[in-house]
C-alpha cells in the first residue's frame, strides 16, 4: 500500500512513532533548539548536544507550553509554544518519510495520556500547517491505543482481562481493558488510573532506589491485579526498558499470567488504529468504552411516518471528538426539544428537556428546528438549536439557544 500509516505516541517527556506493518521506530526526548546564531532547529538527542556545547537554546514540556498558551524566548525572539509544538512535529514526522523514501501520509493516530478540546484544536492545527488533511488525522487516548494493540494480537493474549502498567519519567499510569461477550455486539470496557505512587525513575538508578521501586510495583501488582483472572499483562514507557531493577515484582506479575514487554505499545496501537480507518469494514467490531469515548447513547423521539422512533445522535463508545452531527426538524405540538440520555445501564437512562425559549409563536409543525451537536468531552454535550423558520410564509429569524448537557 503507498503511503504510510503513521502512529505518534506524544508526551511531554519522550514522542514514539512507528508505522504500520514496518518493524522501525523511533523514541525521541520531546525537546526542540534553536541554533544561537542561525535558524536551524533540532529536536531529541541532537537538540541536547547544541545546548550541552553551548551553541543552542533549547525548550522542553511542549506538551504543557501548549495547554498553558505558554511561549520562550530564543535568540530574543518569542515563540507560540504551538509554534514550536508544529516545528518538532514536522520534523519529528520527517523520520519515517525519509527512512521508508515515502512522501504520502494515508493516516496519522495521535495517542496520548490525556486528550482535551483545546489541545485536539492545537494538534489539527499543526497537521493544516503540516499540509496534512484532516480527514487524516485522529486523536486518541493512551487507552484506546492499548485496546487496539491488544485487539490486533492473538486470542489468548485478551480472552480475559489485560493489564498494563506504563512507566514514565514523570508519572506511573495503570490501564485495564475486559470484554464482554454475550451482546448483539461485543464491547470493550477499558479503564485508566493514575497510579499515587509514582516516583522520579532517577531512583533506579542505585541499588536502594532500585529495591524502592521494586518494592512499590509489587504493592501496585498486588492490589491491581488480585482476584482477577488476567490473560495478559504488559509493561511499557521508559521505566521498563530495563527490568532488573523489578526481580520482587516481576514474580509477582509473571505468576498465572503472561507478561510482555512491549516500549512502543501506545504508537503501535495507533498504528493499527490508522489502518482500521482506511477500511470500508472494520476490522474489530466492538464497541469500545474508554477514555475519549462517550460512555451513553443520545437520542430524539421523532415522529416519521406516522411512527414514532428513537432518532441516535450519538452512540455510547463513540470518539467524543469526532462524534459531531446535526439534523433538521419540524416542531409538532410542543415547545421544547427532548433527549434521551441511555448510558451503560439501562436502568439509568433520562430525560433531558430544552425549552424553546424565545423562539416565534408559530402554528404547528410551521416552524423547522435546526439541531447542532458537538461534544466538549466524553460527558459533555454541546447543543445548539436554530430557528429555520418554514419557507416564504414564516422566515427565519436569529433566534438561537445553546445549552451544555450533562451526560
Amino acid at each position: 500500500m503507498d503511503g504510510l500509516i503513521i502512529g505518534l505516541d506524544l508526551c511531554d517527556a519522550y514522542t514514539r512513532i512507528c508505522c504500520h506493518d514496518r518493524e522501525k521506530s523511533w523514541s525521541i526526548p520531546t525537546v526542540i533548539c534553536k541554533k544561537k546564531d542561525e535558524e536551524a532547529w533540532y529536536i531529541g538527542e541532537e537538540a541536547y548536544a547544541y545546548t550541552l556545547v553551548g551553541e543552542g537554546i533549547i525548550v522542553d514540556k511542549l506538551i504543557k507550553m501548549v495547554r498553558k498558551d505558554g511561549t520562550a524566548t530564543l535568540g530574543g525572539t518569542k515563540y507560540e509554544g504551538l509554534d514550536l509544538l508544529k516545528l518538532f512535529l514536522k520534523k519529528i514526522i520527517k523520520l519515517p518519510m525519509e527512512e521508508f523514501f515515502c512522501e504520502e501520509i494515508k493516516e496519522l493516530v495521535i495517542t496520548m495520556q490525556k486528550v482535551d478540546t483545546k489541545l485536539m484544536d492545537a494538534l489539527m492545527y499543526c497537521a493544516d500547517s503540516l499540509g496534512i488533511e484532516r480527514e487524516k488525522v485522529h486523536i486518541i487516548s493512551h487507552t484506546e491505543s492499548f485496546v487496539y494493540y491488544v485487539l490486533s494480537q492473538k486470542k489468548e493474549v485478551w480472552g480475559n482481562q489485560v493489564g498494563v502498567f506504563d512507566l514514565s519519567e514523570d508519572s506511573f499510569h495503570y490501564h485495564e481493558l475486559k470484554v464482554q461477550r454475550g451482546l448483539r455486539k461485543m464491547m470493550v470496557i477499558a479503564e485508566h488510573e493514575a497510579l499515587e505512587e509514582s516516583f522520579n525513575l532517577d531512583i533506579l538508578d542505585t541499588p536502594s532506589g532500585g529495591k524502592l521501586a521494586d518494592k512499590i510495583l509489587s504493592s501496585c501488582a498486588d492490589r491491581l491485579l488480585q482476584k482477577k483472572l488476567f490473560s495478559s499483562v504488559f509493561l511499557t514507557g521508559k521505566g521498563f526498558e530495563r527490568h532488573d531493577w523489578a526481580k520482587d515484582s516481576m514474580k509477582v506479575l509473571c505468576s498465572r499470567k503472561k507478561v510482555y514487554m512491549e516500549p512502543e505499545l501506545f504508537a503501535r496501537g495507533a498504528a493499527f488504529k490508522g489502518m482500521d480507518y482506511l477500511k470500508d469494514n472494520s476490522a474489530y467490531p466492538f464497541v469500545c468504552i474508554c477514555d475519549g469515548h462517550l460512555h451513553s447513547t443520545v437520542s430524539l423521539r421523532v415522529l416519521h411516518k406516522e411512527r414514532e422512533s428513537q432518532l441516535v445522535v450519538a452512540a455510547a463508545g463513540d470518539n467524543w471528538y469526532e462524534a459531531k452531527s446535526s439534523v433538521d426538524l419540524i416542531v409538532d405540538k410542543q415547545d421544547y426539544v427532548e433527549f434521551m440520555v441511555t448510558p451503560m445501564d439501562p436502568k439509568q437512562k433520562r430525560l433531558v428537556k430544552i425549552p424553546l425559549e424565545g423562539f416565534p409563536n408559530r402554528p404547528d409543525r410551521t416552524t423547522r428546528l435546526g439541531i447542532s451537536f458537538g461534544f466538549l468531552d466524553e460527558k459533555t454535550m454541546a447543543v445548539v438549536l436554530k430557528d429555520k423558520g418554514f419557507g416564504e410564509l414564516f422566515p427565519a429569524t436569529d433566534t438561537v439557544i445553546r445549552q451544555e448537557v450533562m451526560l
